[in-house]
């Protein structure tokens, strides 16, 4: 029911934005978060948005990536800027309300020179 996309490679200081499309839900009736995980590392979380849309975010990532929604395309984004070589790894997306969790597939981020 979730479906990301946006994913790929790009060089230290570019861009890329995760797009993370649900169907069958009313996304934003959800908190949405992406999460990542690199080689050998645990999944962590990247950022979130709540339902009234106020985000969170690791620090890590404040100030380079921001996180967004929009209702009519039941769809949330993950803009990413200033790309680190650290920053690479599979990120995927999750949509929770109450004890209910949908996942979607993972998407493929390398930042390398």
């Amino acid at each position: 029911q979730l479906q990301a996309s946006g994913g790929g490679s790009v060089q230290p200081g570019g861009s890329l934005r995760l797009s993370c499309a649900a169907s069958g839900i009313i996304f934003r009736t959800y908190y949405v978060s992406w999460y990542r995980q690199a080689p050998g590392k645990q999944r962590e979380l990247v950022a979130g948005i709540f339902s009234g849309d106020s985000t969170n975010y690791a620090d890590s990532v404040k100030g380079r990536f921001t996180i967004s929604r929009d209702n009519a395309a039941n769809t949330v984004y993950l803009q990413m800027n200033s790309l680190r070589p650290e920053d690479t790894a599979v990120y995927s997306c999750q949509a929770v309300r109450g004890s209910v969790a949908y996942w979607g597939q993972g998407s493929q981020v390398t930042v390398s020179s």
